[in-house]
């Protein structure tokens, strides 16, 4: 057996014969000289251990919590997501997703009624490169896929616990477990996680309780067999496992402000350029970026008409600088650390500042596409390097503990590869837990993937954001 999963910016692939491995970044492979004779003993051994039914918690209810969750509740085990937020269903961040192989791959085997690209995605059939009048000066025949957050957590939750934002396609139950009946699953919300402790043959968890129906002791803990550390790049259990000397999240050095459009209220000129397209303008003096694609309506609908145009607009600004203070402060005069939401809590007079702004470095289309945003939200680009190389990515606590996702390495958005590491990392542990990928394998792979795009997508940022790109104008 062969495996190859394929994104724009990476792929990694082994030959279960031989079982070497190799990590590649464009042209650029990383292999790995282990044989099939040095992982046989370990292999065996795992697949015995995983085949006990297991309770299993997932810390993080989000993309990553949900994608690394289903698969395993699919093969029996007793699942519980301990999601932070005290509301049950995660507020829909409004962005949209490059939907790379990795991610393809895990909706059409874990989400329902075997879903494909066509279902949940746009095709983004060529990538525009515009100069600031806003003609067409590079343009690429580039197939990709183009989804939404919203979409996929409504699938994840669909799947896992039966939960819909908003009702797509097939219902709870027209789902088929791999060949065992699916485990109990609970998502737990308004649970903040504090402390892991090794119990030995299981591992005890620790958590706040935030909703506002609890009632009596506000702090408790919960038992299993097994923990996903699955909260994101500011997880404070990252440090907690792996030691002060792990990196931490740092900033960039820029934010994103980000929107959507509805396609028809767009000018004739402004679709003709973002319709089923991938749209970039790279400007200098200062520099800059914005980029545009097609992705569904909150509702996941694909129809033409319907759907919005995402964009994402790359503004450099000194972290703690007065400017970045007040870009991060909400209109109730809350200040956020990494990220405004969503939900029309800018500050009406640094949008409008924003809006000038982009009416004189931006091209008319992408001009237009700002000031035809309602509810924009601005998000700070940080880096989180994975861990060490000779540290212990998986498992933790001897076999107990594993961190995925964005908690394992924060990729900059330029790579279009975050939700790629959760579906990549979850599909490698759904095969640890079947005895086909030993934990020695699954580090070497899983490491390897977030190592070489965390390192592309400063490579990528650097260049755009205080570099020259070829294309800038």
């Amino acid at each position: 057996m062969t495996y190859l999963a394929n994104s724009r910016y990476q792929s990694v692939e082994y030959n279960s014969r031989e079982l070497r491995f190799g990590i590649r970044i464009g042209n650029i492979l990383i292999q790995d000289s282990r044989t099939i004779e040095d992982s046989v003993h370990s292999m065996a051994s795992l697949s015995a251990s995983m085949n006990k039914k297991k309770h299993i918690i997932v810390v993080g209810g989000s993309l990553a919590g949900l994608m690394n969750a289903i698969p395993l509740k699919r093969l029996g085990h007793k699942v519980t997501i301990l999601e932070r937020s005290p509301v049950p269903l995660l507020h829909d961040q409004g962005a949209g997703v490059v939907a790379g192989g990795e991610t393809l791959e895990w909706v059409q085997r874990h989400g329902k009624s075997k879903r494909t690209k066509d279902d949940i995605s746009v095709l983004s059939q060529w990538r525009y490169y515009l100069d600031h009048k806003g003609n067409i000066i590079h343009r690429e025949n580039s197939h990709q896929r183009m989804t939404s957050w919203g979409v996929l957590y409504n699938i994840g939750r669909e799947c896992f616990d039966g939960m819909q934002r908003v009702k797509q396609g097939a219902s709870a139950e027209e789902t088929e477990a791999d060949g065992n009946e699916e485990g109990e699953a609970k998502y737990e919300y308004g649970r903040t996680v504090t402390a892991v402790k090794d119990l030995g043959d299981q591992v005890e968890v620790a958590f706040k309780k935030a909703r506002q129906e609890d009632s009596g002791e506000q702090e408790s803990t919960l038992q299993g067999d097994f923990l996903i550390v699955a909260d994101g790049p500011s997880t404070h259990l990252r440090k907690l496992l792996l030691g002060n000397s792990t990196a931490q999240r740092t900033y960039a050095g820029y934010v994103a402000f980000r929107g959507t459009v509805p396609e028809l209220e767009l000018s004739e000129a402004a679709r003709d350029v973002f319709v089923e397209k991938f749209t970039f303008f790279h400007g200098s003096n200062p520099n800059t970026q914005i980029l545009a694609y097609t992705i569904p309506n909150a509702e996941g609908t694909l129809e033409r008409g319907k759907r919005l145009i995402n964009w994402v607009w790359y503004h450099n600004v000194a972290f703690d600088s007065p400017e970045y203070i007040e870009l991060m402060t909400d209109n109730k005069g809350k200040q956020h650390r990494f990220t405004l939401p969503t939900g029309g809590v800018m500050q009406s007079a640094i949008w409008e500042r924003q809006k000038q702004t982009a009416q004189s470095r931006l091209p008319p289309q992408f001009a237009e596409l700002v000031a035809k945003t309602e509810k924009p939200f601005v998000q700070a680009i940080t880096d989180l390097e994975p861990p060490k190389k000779q540290m212990e990515v998986g498992p933790l606590m001897h076999g107990k503990v594993v961190i995925v996702g964005d908690a394992l390495a924060g990729f900059r958005p330029h790579t279009a590869a975050s939700t790629s590491q959760a579906a990549f990392d979850a599909l490698r542990l759904e095969q640890v837990f079947k005895g086909e990928l030993s934990w020695d394998d699954y580090q070497e792979i899983v490491y390897g993937f977030a190592r070489n795009v965390q390192a592309h997508g400063v490579r990528l940022g650097n260049r755009s954001q205080f570099g020259k790109h070829p294309l800038a104008d």
